[in-house]
């Protein structure tokens, strides 16, 4: 066979010629377009850590801010809880001052009543005595025909009522 008798021949050339390719395919990818990958790999690599980075540093301000409000608003909470309770003692201690300045009036306003009542008392009661002493002094007239001086017949009405 003739083709293969050639293939010695043939070999050696395409040999050469692989070589050429692959040397050429190595110098031209392989430091040509490799390191200009490597470094676009490199580059990204670089920029997502720094923005991971960037990230971490934003998420522990936000963690600092969020916990400077946090205590911010306890301590709103807080006051806003102590104004409330003074607010709530002020608002009992005025009344508590009402109530007792109004049971003060009250207070007043029965021993009036109870002053009069005594002074009604008294008055019903003296009336009642005259009164009863003059029809005293007029049924003994009448029913005995003996005059009564209204002096003793006011002393013994006295002295009954008050028996």
């Amino acid at each position: 066979m003739p083709q293969l008798s050639q293939l010695t021949e043939v070999a050696l050339s395409q040999f050469l010629w692989l070589a050429i390719g692959l040397g050429f395919i190595f110098f031209v990818i392989g430091r040509g377009m490799v390191p200009k990958i490597q470094a676009t790999v490199d580059a990204r690599e670089q920029k997502i850590g720094a923005d991971l980075e960037a990230a971490q540093q934003a998420r522990s301000a936000a963690e600092e801010t969020e916990a400077a409000w946090r205590a911010r608003m306890d301590a709103a909470r807080a006051e806003a809880a102590r104004i409330a309770q003074e607010a709530k003692q002020e608002s009992a201690r005025k009344t508590e001052a009402k109530v007792k300045a109004a049971a003060d009036r009250i207070n007043l306003k029965v021993e009036a009543a109870e002053t009069r009542i005594r002074d009604a008392v008294v008055a019903a009661r003296a009336e009642i005595e005259a009164v009863a002493a003059e029809v005293t002094t007029e049924l003994v007239d009448r029913l005995t025909g003996i005059t009564v001086d209204k002096k003793d017949a006011a002393a013994a009405v006295k002295a009954e009522l008050h028996v």
